[in-house]
């Protein structure tokens, strides 16, 4: 067993199972998808410490949510073989790979198009057919690939983001960090007969996505 089996195999005994993540095919993705992959060569050997990991080289910081995190928002999320969903800023794409060995297919954007370009190195490396990324603004999504089943946020937003809750099919549901309020919260907003319904999860911090900063008070 090589030391990243090992490492990922601890990571989702000690960390995720333990954050009462029981969905087995939320941790049979888990075990499988190499989260080494999806970080730079000088920073693999913390690829499975419990922390949200900078995969970012030059530019503003851009990070993989913690593992426990990852686990406990894809097992609310509930997504299905046959779902469509979308990714929003998921860095180098570690989400987007797990995320595409329970759906059907999944759209991926990354506001850095260096980054986007890496997660589409490593899921070609992989084999993930079902899986691309695109260079796009955390708020914009990709309406031309949607509705979509499940909207995934890899990371926190401060304001409502509308136009993600847009692209949600009828019955649809997107799930995310909400730190609009303290303390932050991990939520799911369901999309039922063209209302969008709010639910806390759990408490949750993670860092807030690029381009859903709340606004800057003016202060005297």
């Amino acid at each position: 067993m090589s030391v990243f089996s090992t490492a990922r195999l601890k990571m989702v005994d000690g960390q995720v199972r333990t954050s009462d993540v029981t969905d087995r095919r939320v941790l049979d993705a888990m075990l499988t998808v190499p989260r080494e992959a999806f970080v730079p060569a000088s920073r693999q050997a913390l690829a499975y410490l419990d922390l949200d990991l900078d995969v970012s080289e030059g530019g503003a910081k851009r990070f993989l949510i913690k593992p426990q995190l990852t686990g406990k928002l894809l097992q609310a999320a509930e997504i299905g073989e046959d779902d469509d969903v979308l990714v929003v800023g998921c860095a180098t794409g570690y989400l987007a790979a797990l995320t595409a060995k329970l759906a059907r297919k999944v759209i991926a954007t990354e506001c850095d198009s260096g980054l986007a370009a890496k997660a589409n190195d490593a899921f070609a490396a992989l084999g993930l057919a079902n899986v691309a990324c695109k260079a796009a603004a955390c708020t914009e999504g990709d309406a031309a690939a949607g509705p979509y089943d499940v909207i995934v946020l890899n990371g926190a937003t401060e304001v409502t983001p509308a136009g993600l809750l847009g692209q949600l099919k009828e019955g649809g549901r997107l799930v995310g960090v909400s730190a609009e309020s303290r303390p932050p919260r991990a939520m799911i907003v369901t999309h039922t007969h063209g209302e969008f319904g709010h639910r806390a999860l759990f408490d949750a911090a993670a860092p807030v996505l690029p381009g859903l900063e709340r606004a800057a008070a003016f202060v005297f």
